[in-house]
């Protein structure tokens, strides 16, 4: 069985190019089956899919890497060479070695943040019900929560860490003076907004407006912070209410252009604006942060803002690496064992088919009133012969060193001491 993986993140490739193979979690199951019929031998596959990485995990008879990153080009459309110069191809131990950092909060953009293990079992869980996760990948993933929850226990790897939502509200801090006169307005109704109200709700703003495609989604989010309920429709009429916008949806394209918020900007006098698209692909439109008066950040431009306490992350990291060795060792370890299962299936089988004609022979002398001390000792050498008869045959088969290669195997197989 071989183990391969490919995939982009936030180190590899531009927000734009990651927002073309971005998987909404129901795409996922689609998106599967659509990989899997692509390629000759459908194999085991799981998609993981974030606003800062996308990643293909697959595991069958062979490797497959170059029709799997083919596949992936076409189905965002791009030439295979533009994807192959952003992407990074993984196999075996490496496969493991990624997906126990990844899920350790070690590669993420936030180091040590906690959000990326949900999302890898939320992936889990999809190619799960699309029938696609099989018994290698479910070890492989189930032992990255494990290492994962041994990680977090361990070492201070969320200590020292600071969350995307927490990065938006300091860089607010930066521009207005007293948050808890602003008005917010959050677009979506997702985990991500959830932690970014979370955060700003604490600092007492003004007005939070949460603006959501289902009202009954945002009503529910909202009634946890007090906050109001808007349709998306009203966004363009209503956005210049509000100094402060956090966007994060699955829309595949931007729901904030570059005229509203413009037209926003006129209404309020050309006072400031603060905006954070958290989400892959963008929600506001690139252009947007080219205006004077605005100040939008995306994902990508977060990263300075979470990159903080340097000492003490990089001893938490060297802890978390030991962990991650000893889990990858153990992972490849069972891949091992993995490979012989076919083997020893076939030495059962063949095992049971001569003891099985060895048992039918003994019933039919028995049948005939042979002596039963007689047809014990039938059926015992009968055992003996098929099961030394390989072994007998190799050493007077073949040159002296085949001859020498077969005693030294059989010496280890049949003449071990028993301690």
């Amino acid at each position: 069985m071989a183990v391969w993986a490919l995939g982009i993140n936030h180190t590899t490739a531009p927000l734009d190019l990651r927002g073309r193979f971005a998987f909404a979690l129901d795409q996922i199951a689609p998106t599967l089956h659509g990989l899997r019929g692509a390629l000759p031998r459908p194999p085991e596959a799981a998609i993981i899919s974030t606003c800062n990485r996308t990643e293909i995990y697959c595991a069958g008879d062979q490797l497959e890497i170059v029709p799997t990153l083919d596949w992936l080009a076409h189905s965002g459309g791009v030439s295979p060479a533009l994807l192959r110069s952003h992407t990074y191809a993984l196999e075996e131990g490496q496969v493991a070695r990624h997906a126990f950092r990844v899920a350790s909060g070690l590669d993420s953009m936030v180091l040590g943040e906690p959000q990326i293990l949900g999302q890898m079992k939320d992936a889990v869980r999809a190619a799960e019900e699309a029938g696609a996760l099989g018994t290698t990948l479910n070890q492989l993933f189930q032992r990255s929560f494990a290492v994962a929850k041994e990680v977090r226990t361990s070492t201070e790897i969320g200590a020292h860490s600071i969350s995307m939502a927490a990065a938006s509200v300091r860089l607010a801090g930066q521009l207005f003076e007293d948050l808890g006169d602003i008005r917010v307005l959050f677009v979506g109704a997702g985990e991500m907004i959830e932690l970014a109200a979370t955060h700003f709700a604490a600092r007492n703003p003004k007005a939070m407006v949460i603006a959501n495609r289902s009202l009954d989604r945002g009503e529910k989010l909202a009634s946890r912070f007090g906050a109001e309920v808007m349709r998306l429709a009203d966004l363009p009429s209503r956005l210049h209410e509000f100094d402060a916008v956090v966007s994060c949806t699955a829309s595949t394209l931007p729901l904030i252009g570059l005229g509203a918020v413009e037209r926003a900007l006129k209404l309020r006098r050309h006072r400031p604006m603060f905006m954070v698209d958290l989400a892959v692909p963008r929600d506001i439109e690139p252009e947007v942060k080219a205006l004077s008066d605005v100040y939008l950040y995306t994902v990508d431009d977060l990263a300075a803002v979470v990159q903080t306490a340097q000492a003490n992350r990089q001893a938490a990291v060297a802890e978390a690496e030991v962990i991650i060795d000893a889990g990858v060792q153990s992972f490849l370890h069972w891949m091992d064992q993995r490979r012989s299962v076919p083997l020893i299936q076939q030495l059962n089988a063949q095992a049971d088919e001569w003891r099985q004609a060895e048992i039918a022979r003994a019933r039919r002398q028995l049948a005939k009133g042979e002596d039963v001390d007689a047809v014990l000792e039938a059926l015992s050498k009968g055992l003996t012969q098929k099961l030394l008869h390989g072994a007998l045959a190799e050493l007077h088969a073949g040159d002296a060193a085949a001859r020498e290669r077969a005693s030294d195997a059989i010496q280890h197989f049949f003449l071990r001491k028993e301690k």
